[in-house]
């Protein structure tokens, strides 16, 4: 069996709902990543790229008919290329890069570049079809978040909470009180900064060309969403999403647009291109958990992974966890026995301040955790994000 290695990659800034890259098309944004890591790594040759696997989670617009085969046409590469576009809503970036991992290991393939892109911003509103002729009330959705086109029968055995609401479930469940909460937020916020201002996020990002309706387009090249808060800030703020409810927007994570693309290779790619690789991914897991506390699908999923590795969590020296929400991080890092504070939990901050575009993230935050290990010549790293409707995906990653 080959191994896997996670090469080089790169992602877009992360831009706000409605801002620095809500006119930008999310083929095009996820396009702009896969011009950008073909052109760091010269030595490749792209007619051998086996396949392009990138999350999406909404499809429902200009990211449809295949995001990925789009992408990779208007990026330039060969049409010998293919590529598929995968949905674990939340967890979709990472499972392209688990996706990409398995297919080089059994050796099926030699290079894949995995990813994933979410443009928020630009999803687009839905009408279901007239049950009947003359039909006067049509239901229109908006497919930015959350549930639409809901079966009956799903919503009367599981019920449809929305992601503010299952963050507020797995609060009660697990006593994770809004101090608590609002003090991650506030690290995940300082965390994010210094990375910020030390240009340690800069090394993953490329600028992305925003087009203007008059004169030359603007280059964005850094993230959007980080606020420079504080405690007394965030402790002002109301419920967002359940009277009396501990989760508000401060400790949640944001609604966003971006994109990322991860070269994954097999050792005779890496042996015939002179390529250096960031980390070996070595193992993946997914696990289902009840819809109404999908967040604490990280816990379980880990666990699992690390199992199937015969290794405990103390033999893990870096963990990215997804932040959808400090309430769901924090009652999952308890589930896993590591302190609310832990240093080397998001040492550079998570989606709290960062944002979470559904489709990248997973990818987001493999290339992260790669760059992390190297910088720190530390041995491993998980991977680990919740996904609606009751799922949790994980990562392991090797030096």
């Amino acid at each position: 069996m080959s191994e896997a290695f996670l090469v080089d990659g790169v992602r877009t800034p992360i831009g706000r709902y409605g801002g620095a890259l809500a006119a930008v098309r999310p083929d095009d944004l996820a396009a702009h990543v896969l011009f950008c890591l073909r052109d760091r790594q010269p030595s490749v040759d792209w007619t051998a790229v086996d396949d392009v696997v990138l999350g999406c989670a909404n499809q429902a617009g200009e990211d449809n008919r295949n995001v990925a085969r789009m992408a990779l046409l208007l990026a330039g590469l060969p049409e010998t290329v293919s590529g598929s576009t995968v949905n674990r809503l939340c967890g979709s970036g990472a499972d392209a890069v688990a996706i990409a991992a398995r297919a080089v290991r059994c050796g099926e393939a030699d290079l894949v570049v995995a990813g994933g892109v979410e443009s928020m911003s630009r999803a687009p509103f839905v009408m279901a079809k007239a049950q009947a002729a003359y039909d006067r009330s049509v239901a229109v959705h908006d497919t930015t978040l959350g549930w639409r086109f809901v079966n009956p029968r799903m919503e009367a055995a599981y019920g449809t909470d929305q992601m503010g609401e299952t963050a507020e479930n797995v609060a009660d469940e697990h006593g994770v009180a809004r101090a608590d909460q609002d003090a991650f937020a506030l690290r995940s916020q300082e965390r994010t900064a210094r990375a910020q201002d030390s240009g340690r996020l800069a090394r993953e990002i490329v600028a992305v060309p925003v087009p203007q309706r008059r004169g030359e387009p603007v280059l964005v090249d850094s993230d959007e969403h980080p606020r420079r808060t504080s405690a007394q800030t965030l402790a002002a703020l109301t419920p967002a999403f359940r009277a009396g409810g501990t989760v508000t927007a401060g400790n949640s994570s944001g609604v966003n647009d971006g994109a990322a693309a991860l070269l994954v290779a097999s050792q005779r790619a890496v042996n015939r291109y002179g390529l250096e690789p960031l980390a070996r991914i070595t193992g993946s897991a997914t696990v289902g958990v009840p819809p109404r506390v999908m967040g604490i699908g990280p816990a379980p999923a880990t666990q699992k992974l690390l199992q199937r590795a015969v290794l405990g969590i103390s033999d893990v020296d870096l963990v990215e966890v997804n932040e959808a929400f400090a309430a769901q991080v924090l009652a999952v890092l308890r589930m896993l026995g590591l302190p609310d504070d832990a240093e080397h939990v998001n040492p550079n901050g998570g989606a709290i301040a960062l944002g979470h575009p559904l489709g990248m993230s997973g990818a987001r935050l493999a290339l992260t955790a790669a760059t992390e290990l190297s910088d720190r010549d530390a041995r491993r790293a998980v991977v680990t994000m919740c996904i609606g409707v009751g799922q949790g995906i994980a990562l392991l990653l090797e030096r």
